[in-house]
């Protein structure tokens, strides 16, 4: 099948149109706290499934395994099929964007052709996402992350197999939200000084694939928003695991003020 980035961006944007009122009023519920809403079935079935057979094997990922997490990504692009490339750019094509900033009651919001963190996301048994906040900006600290979209693509995908997404909209110390990683579901939350989320740990011998966006803007997301990196806590049964994370927050902190770059460049972007 041969599909371009535009003919990808139209479908998008006919089922978030279509549904519209929808997602907003499922937006505005979580708003207050950590505003999301999420849709099933946003491509054909057999576009989603041509999608994740071009996922790269997980020996063709950047394996990431430390206290924070476990996962497996892939950002530079052109090392992969090209179905997968023209996929993410549809998430950043401009009626795209309007309209999900619509949505979200967001404006001025732009995409990150950089692909800042974002990319693609493939995580196995036991890997897990513990609970953070994602780094404030772009990779150049000119914009604000204010929206993260995920795009999951994996068929079958159960919320008995973990993998899932879990939001944080009372903090740490009370329960979570969990939102399945259910196969051809798109869900997108709020990037904020309050919007913990994590990603459970996978439990089952499969891949759990994930296309990864973010969206920037001008101005934060809240008000009180303030510059942070991305930001580790440990679960209410780590606590020595907590106490280490924090250190590592404070450490990267500091070294952000006085490198605002930080020491090296982050590599997750997309090089052209």
């Amino acid at each position: 099948m041969k599909i371009r980035k535009t003919e990808i961006a139209q479908l998008i944007f006919d089922n978030l149109t279509a549904n519209r009122e929808l997602l907003k009023i499922q937006f505005l519920k979580s708003k207050d706290t950590i505003g999301y809403f999420f849709i099933d079935d946003l491509l054909p079935k057999e576009l989603a499934i041509e999608i994740y057979n071009k996922f790269p094997a997980i020996d063709k990922a950047i394996r990431k395994k430390n206290l924070r997490e476990f996962k497996f990504t892939a950002y530079q692009m052109d090392s992969y099929d090209t179905l997968l490339e023209q996929v993410i750019y549809a998430f950043q094509d401009k009626k795209v964007i309007q309209l999900i900033s619509e949505i979200c009651d967001l404006e001025e919001v732009y995409g990150d052709e950089n692909l800042y963190a974002g990319g693609l996301s493939l995580m196995g048994k036991d890997n897990f996402l513990n609970p953070h906040l994602d780094n404030s900006h772009d990779k150049d600290r000119n914009r604000w992350r204010v929206l993260n979209l995920l795009y999951y693509v994996t068929p079958n995908w159960t919320i008995e197999n973990g993998g899932n997404l879990e939001v944080w909209p009372k903090g740490l110390k009370q329960a979570q939200t969990t939102i399945e990683s259910k196969f051809n579901r798109l869900v997108v939350m709020t990037t904020h000084q309050e919007s913990w989320h994590s990603v459970s740990k996978v439990l089952k011998e499969d891949i759990r694939c994930c296309i990864s966006n973010y969206y920037f803007s001008k101005q934060p997301f809240l008000e009180s928003d303030k510059f942070h990196v991305t930001t580790f806590r440990g679960r209410s049964s780590e606590k020595v695991k907590d106490l280490f994370l924090r250190l590592d927050n404070t450490l990267r902190s500091n070294i952000r003020k006085l490198f605002k770059k930080g020491i090296r460049e982050n590599p997750h972007q997309y090089k052209k």
